[in-house]
C-alpha cells in the first residue's frame, strides 16, 4: 500500500468514526485508528483546515474544553468518496487473496497426490 493510500485509509476511518460519534475524544480516536494522540491531533487539525470537520463544544461534557468533531457537508461528501475508494481497494485485495488461496489449495492437493504416489511405490 502506498503512503497516499495509508493516509486516505486513515482519513476514511476518522471521518467514519466521527460521523458515527462526534463526541469521541482524540484519545479514543487515536486508539481506534491505531495512531498516537499527537498524530491524531495533527490529522484532526488538517481535516479542520480542509473544511471537512468543524469543532463544536461538547455541551454534555463537564469539561468545556472537550469538543465535538462534526463533519461538514464537504466532509460528508469526502467520506462518501473515500468509502468508494476504500471499498474498491479492499475488493481488489480480497480477490487477490482468494486467487492466492485457490492456488495454494491446488499446490497442496498436487503435493498430497505426489506424496501418496511416493508412498505407494515404497510399499
Amino acid at each position: 500500500m502506498t503512503r497516499s493510500q495509508i493516509h486516505e485509509d486513515m482519513h476514511f476511518r476518522i471521518l467514519r468514526l466521527l460521523q458515527e460519534n462526534p463526541e469521541m475524544s482524540q484519545r479514543d480516536l487515536a486508539k481506534a485508528v491505531g495512531v498516537s494522540v499527537g498524530r491524531m491531533n495533527y490529522v484532526l487539525g488538517a481535516l479542520v483546515d480542509k473544511g471537512l470537520v468543524k469543532l463544536g463544544n461538547f455541551t454534555a461534557a463537564k469539561d468545556k474544553r472537550r469538543y465535538a468533531y462534526v463533519l461538514t457537508p464537504q466532509g460528508i461528501a469526502k467520506r462518501a468518496a473515500l468509502t468508494r475508494s476504500f471499498l474498491a481497494r479492499k475488493m481488489a485485495e480480497y480477490e487477490a487473496l482468494r486467487e492466492e488461496i485457490e492456488a495454494i489449495k491446488r499446490d497442496n492437493e498436487r503435493h498430497d497426490q505426489q506424496a501418496s504416489r511416493s508412498i505407494q511405490k515404497e510399499i
